[in-house]
């Protein structure tokens, strides 16, 4: 019985791994896509956490306009 539920947990972690892979891969590109055209990771001067809330939404919406144009 004991090799039974050793496949059974490698069958479920390798449904979890592919799950999570299909989940996160668009997730990631997204992220990817958002960083090419906004060079959104450069807040190095922002000092405060409505500074970056400003900075991360200002950046989003310049994603967007990109999208649309």
């Amino acid at each position: 019985e004991e090799p039974i539920i050793t496949q059974r947990e490698k069958a479920g972690r390798d449904l979890f791994s592919t799950a999570v892979s299909k989940v996160r891969q668009p997730i990631e590109s997204f992220f990817n896509w958002l960083n090419e055209k906004t060079n959104i990771q450069r807040a190095m001067k922002v000092r405060s956490t409505s500074g970056l809330l400003v900075h991360t939404m200002g950046k989003i919406a310049i994603a967007f306009i990109y999208l649309i144009f």
